[in-house]
């Protein structure tokens, strides 16, 4: 039988700790570790030959912690370097272990909430450039237009704690206009940024009331709970004691401070080196 370990979640920043904030609300009962390459974000804006390289460094980190599983929680790094991961690096490191995702369980049930079949994507310039969320909407949500629209600003405006000021919150209306310019019928905003949650509400306050605006968390906790049932081999390897760490590739102080604030509660991180 193979060794218990925690359940890894990777983010180029602060942004999957929403992710992961959902994922224990879900399943609190088992162990977590979270890394977050805070010295190296954002990914956004990274080359997919970077985010790959450096979203492997994080695998393997986790991996060499006990992880059996892990969850990319950064839709950049999903998009850029899960493939590659699970479809060549995997077979090697151990073909037992797993990697997953955010964007595809997000594309397998955001057709189901369009009535008009228009959906508009949120995100970071890697992802929209990356196609995925479009790509992996033609397996799932089949006939509907996805529009995209790439929003560079927001991960350091939310990152920096400037999404309430006045700066801030022009930027991210000026980018919720323009979305919703290119298609006058979307009535779906996916979130394609685990740092958008964020500002989810004033989001919401910048869109009609038809457009349901969607974020990830949920979803994704919800689509792992059925991937363990699914699974129970894997199951079994993921350890069962409540328990949460992080690791950050920043400061420790500054990485405690900012994550307080994603969480609503006191965290402890240890520092690593890539």
């Amino acid at each position: 039988m193979k060794r218990q370990g925690p359940i890894g979640i990777f983010d180029s920043g602060y942004g999957g700790l929403t992710v992961l904030k959902d994922i224990v609300a879900h399943l609190p009962q088992y162990d977590y570790i979270y890394l977050g390459d805070n010295a190296r974000a954002p990914y956004g804006t990274r080359s997919f030959e970077v985010v790959y390289e450096y979203t492997l460094q994080a695998v393997n980190e986790l991996f060499s912690r006990g992880c059996e599983l892990v969850i990319l929680a950064c839709n950049t790094a999903s998009a850029k370097a899960l493939r590659s991961i699970q479809q060549n690096d995997l077979p090697s490191i151990d073909p037992t272990k797993r990697v997953l995702g955010v964007i595809r369980p997000s594309a397998e049930v955001i057709g189901q909430w369009t009535t008009t079949g228009h959906i508009g994507i949120l995100a970071t310039e890697g992802t929209v450039r990356s196609e995925s969320y479009p790509l992996e909407l033609q397996k799932f949500a089949a006939g509907c237009a996805v529009v995209q629209h790439a929003c560079p600003m927001w991960v350091p405006i939310i990152e920096n704690d400037q999404q309430d000021t006045e700066a801030g919150k022009l930027f991210i209306k000026e980018d919720i206009e323009k979305l919703l310019l290119k298609d006058s019928e979307i009535d779906v905003i996916v979130l394609g940024c685990t740092h958008y949650p964020l500002i989810e509400d004033y989001i919401r306050s910048l869109v009609p009331a038809k457009v349901k605006v969607v974020s990830q968390g949920k979803i994704v906790a919800q689509k792992l709970a059925e991937y363990l049932q699914r699974h129970p081999s894997m199951e079994k390897a993921c350890s069962k004691n409540g328990d949460i760490r992080f690791l950050t590739s920043e400061k420790t102080e500054v990485f405690n401070l900012n994550a307080s604030k994603f969480l609503g509660r006191g965290v402890s991180s240890e520092h690593i080196h890539f």
